[in-house]
């Protein structure tokens, strides 16, 4: 029997490689593959994005580059590339369909039929106000014997209201700016009715032909015509008109007479309140648009329409 302490002790190691199924080398591959892809579609789009004539620059650049390279061109190294190399701005459209040029045209579209509907709607609204002040001068007991003195119409600036004088019912005192009693009535009730529409108003104060003692250089018909505009504002504050709705107050002196024939009359001595439509006050908040009341005779009333004389005003 052999002796088992003379037997070799032999020892057997299993080497375990790291990584298999779950190491991490896939990834690298993948990430290779994914950067190849990028390159790919990189490529594609830089020849679906460049004109036919600088591909073929490209092309000649790569068959005889010392051609290309001595007598320059487009895809010899132009300085003013984006893509050094590469050719023109390659983020020109030229020749591609403009996605932003369609969405333009949708947009305007919708625009312009968003502003007609806008203006649809604000005349319409004009319309109910001036058919409801109206009204209010018919069953008020303050205002209809005033109902001959206050002439409304429809503009290109909006509604316009005029209180004129009668030759025995003037709306101020002579030569100045205190309204009347009932002027004040007047005022008051109309800036409860102006203060329930969002739109803007302009005043302008008008006076007749007839000049103060002493002139023009001293106080005269622009300084009154101003006063009585202001004195006009004031009243419709009163009477419940939000202030900040006023967006001009002017005195026109008697450049715009309401009756040209009779310089004097007293229908040319009037206040003329404006509730301005959108188009109309953004032009004087751009200083760049018509003056109300002046230069045309489409703002007097049918049957007073009065001819333009020499220095464009209607009287």
């Amino acid at each position: 029997m052999s002796d088992d302490s003379t037997r070799p002790i032999v020892i057997k190691r299993k080497k375990v490689v790291a990584g298999g199924a779950h190491g991490g080398a896939w990834k690298i591959a993948y990430a290779d593959f994914v950067t190849a892809m990028m390159a790919f579609f990189l490529l594609m789009w830089l020849l679906g994005s460049t004109a036919k004539g600088d591909l073929q620059g490209i092309a000649e650049f790569f068959q005889n580059p010392l051609k290309v390279a001595n007598e320059g061109g487009s895809g010899s190294g132009d300085a003013t590339s984006i893509l050094q190399g590469g050719g023109k701005d390659l983020t020109r459209q030229a020749g591609q369909v403009k996605r932003g040029d369609i969405e333009a045209k949708k947009s305007t579209s919708f625009s312009k039929e968003a502003q007609a509907e806008f203006r649809r709607q604000e005349q319409e609204r004009l319309e109910a106000l001036k058919a409801n002040i109206e009204k209010m001068i018919e069953q008020s007991p303050q205002l209809a014997p005033f109902k001959k003195q206050m002439l409304l119409d429809i503009t290109s600036e909006g509604l316009r209201i005029q209180i004129v004088d009668e030759q025995n019912r003037p709306m101020f005192d002579s030569s100045s700016a205190d309204l009347k009693p009932y002027t004040r009535d007047i005022l008051r009730e109309l800036g409860k009715a102006l203060n329930g529409v969002p739109n803007r108003i302009s005043l302008a104060g008008h006076t007749d032909a007839a000049q103060f003692a002493g002139g023009e250089k001293g106080f005269s018909n622009w300084e009154l015509s101003a006063n009585r505009a202001n004195a006009s504002r004031r009243e419709l504050v009163v009477g419940g008109m939000d202030d900040s709705k006023v967006i001009r107050v002017v005195g026109l002196a008697s450049t715009v007479l309401f009756d040209k024939n009779d310089p004097l009359s007293s229908i040319n001595r009037r206040i003329s309140i404006v509730v301005l439509n959108r188009k109309a006050e953004m032009a004087i908040l751009q200083e760049d648009g018509p003056e109300s009341d002046v230069g045309t005779d489409e703002f007097l009333p049918e049957g007073l329409k009065l001819p333009i004389n020499g220095k464009g005003t209607a009287g």
